[in-house]
């Protein structure tokens, strides 16, 4: 609250600042040395006019009439120069609008907002309690059953149950959906994913059999890809496990959590499917032949921004830009300065080796959150461009992340 009538107050004295200068303003020295130069031209021009008498190039009429005018523009300037000293400062006028303004800012925010959500407790009071949400659910519910034909409305209502935790009318409500719109792979996955969690999370069987479906719609569909793969593990089908699990990589950020917990899942897949974990196929030989060695370290001048527990991320990187981890290395501040090694065998992703690229560059950066997705305040620095099985990379982490 303090914060907004902080702001508030900030830009009425900004409104005041432009309005109440023209009125206070007295005519200055430059309305002075106007009034100057213009009665020195009026006192030249009638000293040329009488010089033009006396030589004769002007008749006593003619300079008459010329005199007349000249006096007339003398008198017009200066009723033009009251006017403007009688309009120029007005103190009534910008005291009214010094005390008027704020005045009328409090009382219309007063009428016509809401100043009683300033109060945190207020706000959080305000909030929608859960019996209110459900409230909502329930009406939405009964609407539905009079107008059933609209496949988006069941979605909804399908999508508010789960989050309520009814998994029964969930999958009640997908099922209409799905019945109305049977191409919707989203709608699918989402009835997938509701019939499970309806059954204690098992997804062999028809849950499979949806999210099957919705793959058929949209390979790529990553609900849809994370289903199928958690039912062909649970019905023993780890093979299929394996395949979708390994398309669901190639469709999410790499260095998510969800993607680090999947490759975890992805590898005891691979285990009991009788294949070698991803980057664990290659022999050491071969595994050496491209391996990175060398040392990441801290900028001491940055030394007291960081906690020795703070985590320390170690990625090997495509040069040309890609943004895929070739190689992944943990460690923390504290064993700073770190001597690392990357190879094949830390690769993040089926088809990505070290080995393969013709340059990588080697980026490190402390993680003060410990998330793998850099963060405002982190501190990171990159290698130069090295060939793969380069020995003495140095990277020295010096750039916070703004």
């Amino acid at each position: 609250m303090t914060l907004f009538v902080a702001l508030a107050s900030l830009l009425v004295l900004g409104a005041l600042a432009f309005v109440l200068p023209p009125l206070l303003r007295t005519r200055g020295p430059a309305a002075s040395r106007r009034e100057a130069a213009n009665a020195e031209i009026y006192r030249a021009e009638l000293a040329e006019l009488a010089a033009e008498r006396e030589r004769g190039a002007l008749a006593e009429d003619e300079y008459a009439r010329a005199v007349r005018e000249l006096e007339s523009r003398i008198v017009a300037e200066a009723a033009q120069a009251e006017r403007e000293a009688r309009a120029g400062r007005r103190p009534v006028a910008a005291l009214a609008i010094a005390v008027l303004l704020p005045l009328a800012a409090a009382l219309g925010y007063a009428w016509l907002g809401t100043p009683v959500a300033l109060d945190p407790e207020v706000r959080e009071a305000s909030a929608p309690s859960r019996e209110h949400v459900e409230g909502l659910v329930e009406r939405l519910w009964e609407r539905m059953h009079r107008h059933p034909e609209d496949a988006d409305g069941w979605a909804l209502l399908g999508r508010a149950l789960a989050a309520l935790g009814d998994y029964e009318r969930a999958t009640q409500a997908f099922a209409e959906g799905v019945r109305r719109a049977p191409q919707d792979a989203s709608l699918l996955a989402d009835y997938a994913d509701a019939l499970a969690l309806a059954r204690g999370r098992r997804l062999e069987g028809e849950p499979l059999s949806l999210a099957r479906r919705a793959l058929e719609l949209d390979p790529n569909h990553p609900k849809a890809l994370a289903l199928a793969g958690a039912g062909e593990y649970q019905a023993g089908n780890h093979a299929a496990a394996v395949r979708h699990w390994e398309r669901l990589l190639s469709v999410i950020p790499a260095e998510s959590d969800f993607a680090r917990e999947l490759r975890a899942s992805l590898d005891e897949a691979r285990r009991l499917a009788g294949a070698p974990a991803e980057g664990k196929a290659a022999a050491p030989k071969a595994a050496a032949a491209g391996a990175l060695t060398g040392v990441v370290s801290l900028d001491p001048k940055l030394a007291a921004q960081v906690a020795p527990d703070d985590t320390v991320f170690v990625i090997a990187r495509p040069a040309d830009g890609g943004r895929m981890p070739l190689a992944v290395a943990r460690t923390t501040v504290a064993q700073l300065p770190y001597r690392f090694r990357l190879d094949d065998s830390m690769a993040m992703a089926g088809g990505a080796k070290l080995s393969a690229q013709p340059k990588v560059v080697v980026a490190a950066r402390v993680s003060r959150s410990g998330n793998a997705m850099p963060q405002k305040g982190d501190i990171e620095g990159v290698s130069a461009p090295v060939a793969p099985g380069a020995s003495d990379v140095r990277v020295v982490m010096a750039r916070v992340i703004e």
